[in-house]
This record gives C-alpha cells, sequence and structure tokens, in this order.
C-alpha cells in the first residue's frame, strides 16, 4: 500500500489520535500508581512532575504541528495536512491540562492567588499568554468556522501559532533560569528556528519569484 493510501485510510486518524494519548494515559497511569503507595513513578514532587510533564508536551506538540507543513512540502505528501488540525487541538489539550495541573496541584484553585502569582511571575505571564492565544486557534479548528470567518481571515489567524511558539520557548527558558538548566531549552529553540526558518526561506523564494512571473506574462502579453 502506498504512503497516500495509509494517510487516507479511514483508520488512520483513529490510530494518530490513540498515538497522541499516550502520553496523557502515562501520566494518568503514574497519577494512580501514585496513590496506591508507589510514591517514586512522580519523584519527590509530584505537582512540580506533573506541571512540567504537560508542559513539555504543550511545546512537542506545539513543534510538532510546525513540522507538518515543511514535512509536506519536502516528502510531497500534501494529504498529512489533514491530521494538523487534531495535532493543534492536542497541543491545546496538553496546555489545558498543564494549566490545571498548576492551578490544581500547585495553587489550589485558589483564583486570587492564581491572578497575584501570574501577576508576580513574568515566566507565568507569558505561558497564560501563550494559553490565551491558543485558545482561539482550537476554538476555530473546525469547517463551519473556517466558512464563517472566511478563509483567508481564518489563515491570519492561525498563524498566530508562530507567535505561540515563541512565548512557549519563552516561557520554558525563563522556567528552566531559576535553575540554570538550559540544554532542553536550546533543543527545542533549535527546531523552532528550523521549522520557523523554513518558512521565511519558503516566503522569501515565492517573492524572488514573482517579479519574474509577471515579467513573464507580460512578454507573453
Amino acid at each position: 500500500m502506498s504512503r497516500q493510501k495509509l494517510l487516507l485510510h479511514p483508520a488512520a486518524k483513529p490510530i494518530l489520535f490513540l498515538i497522541c494519548l499516550l502520553p496523557f494515559a502515562w501520566l494518568a497511569w503514574n497519577v494512580v500508581q501514585a496513590q496506591m503507595g508507589n510514591a517514586n513513578v512522580l519523584g519527590a514532587n509530584p505537582a512540580e512532575h506533573l506541571i512540567r510533564a504537560t508542559g513539555d508536551w504543550t511545546l512537542r506538540f506545539i513543534c510538532i504541528v510546525l513540522a507538518v507543513t515543511p514535512l509536506r512540502v519536502i516528502s510531497n505528501t500534501p494529504t498529512l495536512a489533514r491530521f494538523r488540525r487534531m495535532l493543534g487541538l492536542f497541543a491545546y489539550f496538553y496546555v489545558v491540562l498543564h494549566l490545571l495541573s498548576y492551578s490544581w496541584f500547585d495553587m489550589g484553585f485558589d483564583a486570587s492567588d492564581i491572578a497575584k502569582d501570574i501577576a508576580k511571575r513574568p515566566f507565568i505571564l507569558v505561558g497564560f499568554s501563550a494559553f490565551l492565544l491558543l485558545t482561539p486557534l482550537a476554538a476555530t479548528s473546525f469547517n463551519a468556522a473556517i466558512k464563517a470567518m472566511g478563509a483567508k481571515r481564518w489563515q491570519m489567524l492561525h498563524k498566530l501559532v508562530y507567535l505561540i511558539a515563541g512565548l512557549g520557548l519563552l516561557h520554558f527558558f525563563w522556567m528552566r533560569a531559576a535553575k540554570n538548566n538550559f540544554a532542553e531549552v536550546f533543543v527545542y529553540a533549535a527546531i523552532i528556528v528550523v521549522l520557523l526558518g523554513w518558512r521565511v526561506m519558503q516566503y522569501l523564494r515565492k517573492k524572488r519569484l514573482q517579479p519574474n512571473k509577471i515579467g513573464r506574462s507580460q512578454l507573453s502579453g
């Protein structure tokens, strides 16, 4: 079976859905194990473990979403685009879990303490801003929203993912700065720079080709 047929198979999306749920299932299993007395699975600070794990998976899914278009173009596999919205919704799913883990396990759902903490600590403010920007993208990730907004405005709105990726990276950088541990930050930064750099190169390439196309059309006219 060809690559295109595999990606168009009715089972492709359900399989991807289950794969994307695996990190959540693993974290949920660890929580169950901790509740049963196996404290080692979540480490000395279970709240911090869950907050960081869900944050890591949010950033990973944002990177995966950004990778879809380059992979689609480079591999000449247009059907990859059909999975992009699902992957984007999973990025939102994990950022919601990240926010819930922080609000519940770290702050005990105390709204006033959460508001003070967001205002006081810049890295939390940046992360919360990324969450707010990601919310309208998740809310419009269905066909009816595209029809209501129009394809051009929908595409403009969803370009916010580039800003969200930058804010997510800054959030991660500031969080790790407290412990002077930047190894993972540099890995994510390199991935995001490559993915965004590819888009810039594609844009510049199209801009260079446009005058040539206009010139040829004038000559032929």
